[in-house]
């Protein structure tokens, strides 16, 4: 920012000079535009460290389903293996663990389908724009006189 200048007379005394208002503005728009400039630096370096920590946390996500995955296909074996243990064939073992699993998916499938079933959409959305819009109506329309 430009300060009050002092400049030599032709007297020997030092006299103030004051900055115009042109200088004034000036230095203000480039104060500001330094401001500006290290806002937009700080928002990419603050954007640059969450990316890499959204990177980071997808990239485990990944890595817990995967292994999430992994337990449960050795967990569905397990069990198979525990009915085999128990006196059943190896066929009747595996073919008790995936009916099981087709009645989940079947229970989680119908749940499913009743809650799509009772989406509405936007009904009081909907009816409250036709009010809107015959309320407007009226107020347009002028009023018969007889």
């Amino acid at each position: 920012m430009t300060d009050l200048q002092t400049k030599p007379s032709s007297a020997g005394t030092v006299s103030e000079v004051r900055p115009s208002i042109v200088d004034l503005v000036r230095t203000a728009a480039e104060d500001g535009a330094t401001i500006v400039r290290g806002e937009i630096e700080l928002a990419k370096a603050e954007a640059r460290q969450s990316a890499q920590r959204a990177g980071k946390g997808v990239g485990m996500f990944g890595g817990a389903a995967f292994l999430g995955f992994t337990a449960w296909f050795l967990l569905s074996f397990a069990a198979a293996f525990g009915l085999v243990a128990a006196g059943l064939p190896i066929w009747a073992g595996m073919l008790i663990v995936a009916g099981v699993y087709l009645l989940v998916a079947a229970l989680l499938g119908l749940l499913g389908m009743r809650e799509v079933k009772r989406i509405k959409g936007i009904e009081r959305t909907q009816a409250n724009v036709k009010e809107t819009i015959a309320e407007a109506r009226a107020a347009i329309t002028p009023a018969s006189t007889d």
